[in-house]
């Protein structure tokens, strides 16, 4: 009987002269399946070395299917912002940055296809579309680079093509700060009922969507403060979104500054909601504050006082943390006051005690009457001088 001739071992790969007279390189992947070279070589040798270098990967465990990259880039990307659980603004702003910013330059590319040199030039085209936006672009680039590394970290790519140094970094631009006459100009020009809403923006640093859910519960006026337990933003469809402030932070006891006791008691007894947990901000038929109605209203005081078109009335907390901060306030008295939080600054600031946020109020409270009557006495003797 004749001895069964040994089973030769399956070669790793191989490389085959095609027609053309180029070099086909092949190998039997991890998975089973046999597989080519993305492209052809010019000479044997450099086919065979590429096949050294696959191999090489395979048992360094760094070799990928090279087609699982081939997945449609926007596809991947809406369902990566949907599982992630975020919260409603914060999906809302990366759903709207995808759909401007993003998907109309790789919306229809497979992952795979993404080169560091495509993200360059997206980057610098998105730039110029924006008219030098860098806030804007510095998300945009943050998420694209986010949604790109979970792809590799899911075994679809083998590098995130997102590789530019700093580009994610938000450098806003310097905002302006309205001086306190300007502030008490936009409360005249916007009118009674609205006034509030300017005051508590620039002396107490609220955010508008704090404004928009503040009600009578929430506010002691003997005491002088107000408590900020929820927030009420506006997505990009019109839905308010009724919840927790911005961050942990949020839920704060402001003080208000003596001055603004008056003014609070007097929108109470006039404007706001009379039930005892209603409203403090309503329109003029009962509503809920919007965005959409208080724009036109903020737009209109704003070009009537003199403000620059970008000014927003979000840039009005930097007038109250302007003042806070020139009357000497602690770091951590500011983050509390304007309900700001970061991982390196929370044990800081969440420590900030009653008398500290009391006396801060007071001291925002002498500074404005003092500007408030320097102006007085100016206008007084420029008065003067043209009478006389």
């Amino acid at each position: 009987m004749m001895a069964r001739k040994p089973q030769r071992r399956r070669e790793f790969g191989s490389v085959r002269q095609t027609e053309s007279g180029r070099f086909q390189a092949r190998y039997w992947a991890p998975d089973g399946k046999r597989r080519y070279a993305p492209k052809t070589f010019e000479t044997k040798t450099e086919a065979t070395t590429w096949l050294a270098l696959t191999q090489a990967d395979i048992e360094r465990k760094h070799w990928t299917d090279p087609d699982a990259g081939a997945v449609n880039f926007e596809d991947f990307a809406r369902k990566w912002v949907n599982e992630r659980g975020l919260a409603a603004t914060t999906e809302d702003l990366y759903t709207r940055l995808l759909t401007r910013h993003i998907a109309p330059t790789f919306g229809t590319w497979d992952l795979d296809e993404i080169q560091p040199a495509d993200v360059r030039v997206w980057r610098a085209e998105r730039l110029k579309a924006t008219n030098g936006a860098k806030t804007t672009v510095a998300k945009s680039y943050r998420l694209l680079k986010a949604i790109l590394q979970t792809a590799v970290d899911d075994d679809l790519l083998k590098s995130n093509p997102c590789r530019i140094k700093g580009a994610g970094k938000e450098e806003a631009d310097e905002r302006d700060v309205a001086e306190v006459e300007q502030v008490y100009a936009l409360a005249e020009a916007i009118g009674p009922r609205w006034r509030i809403m300017i005051f508590l923006g620039a002396f107490a640093s609220l955010r508008p969507e704090e404004l928009a859910e503040l009600r009578r519960s929430d506010i002691d006026v003997d005491e002088g403060v107000v408590w900020i337990r929820r927030a009420a933003p506006e997505l990009t469809n019109g839905k308010k979104v009724i919840g927790d402030p911005k961050s942990r932070a949020g839920k704060r006891a402001v003080y208000l500054p003596d001055f603004l006791v008056p003014e609070l008691r007097r929108h109470l007894q006039w404007f706001a909601e009379k039930e005892p947990d209603g409203l403090l901000i309503v329109g003029e038929r009962g509503a809920a504050l919007r965005r959409s109605s208080f724009g036109r209203k903020w737009r209109k005081a704003r070009i009537a006082v003199g403000l620059p078109d970008n000014f927003r009335f979000y840039d009005l907390r930097h007038t109250g943390n302007t003042l806070a901060a020139d009357s000497g306030a602690k770091l951590k008295d500011l983050m509390v006051r304007a309900g700001q939080s970061s991982p390196k600054a929370q044990l800081i600031y969440q420590h900030s005690k009653k008398k500290h946020q009391r006396k801060l109020a007071k001291s925002i409270d002498a500074e404005v009457r003092q500007q408030r009557q320097e102006a007085a006495e100016q206008l007084q003797a420029e008065e003067r001088k043209h009478s006389g």
